[in-house]
């Protein structure tokens, strides 16, 4: 099914968190450094995700189903509480666990919030959302130089 052009921007926040996951795998296969890797999720939460969380809380109205809603809050806990965590550890184990909660969420929201929003809310609704997005969306970025994944 195609995505509601509303949608889209956040749909492209999606493509960039499913390539951090990515990178963040590929640095553990390679026995990357605690510190690079924690220093990149560090980077991208700064640059990236801690914004387009805020984007959807402040832009997506709450959803008339209490299950997907409390999911998704749940899920941007979650992830936010691993940053906390990955700063005050060396667990290894923390890096993977972060990549695994981003994946989870970003196929959450796209397989489950997304087609809601678009089946249960009017053109009009839809259509604010883009213009909102429009105002609020701070576009993905990565130009992130220590390249650990390669």
């Amino acid at each position: 099914m195609k995505r509601n052009e509303n949608l889209v921007p956040l749909s492209r926040d999606h493509h960039f968190g499913l390539l951090c996951c990515w990178k963040i795998r590929q640095g553990i296969k390679k026995e990357v450094s605690y510190e690079r890797i924690k220093n990149y999720i560090n980077y991208y939460w700064e640059k990236n995700l801690h914004n387009h969380f805020k984007t959807e809380d402040d832009v997506l109205p709450e959803l008339s189903n209490e299950g997907l809603q409390n999911q998704m809050e749940k899920e941007h806990r979650e992830i936010s509480c691993l940053i906390g965590s990955i700063n005050q550890s060396n667990n290894q184990q923390l890096l993977s666990d972060f990549a695994d909660a981003l994946y989870k969420y970003i196929r959450f929201e796209e397989r489950s919030v997304f087609p809601y929003l678009e089946e249960h809310l009017s053109d009009e609704q839809m259509d604010t959302i883009g213009l909102e997005l429009n105002q609020h969306h701070h576009k993905e970025d990565d130009d992130y130089e220590d390249e650990f994944w390669k």
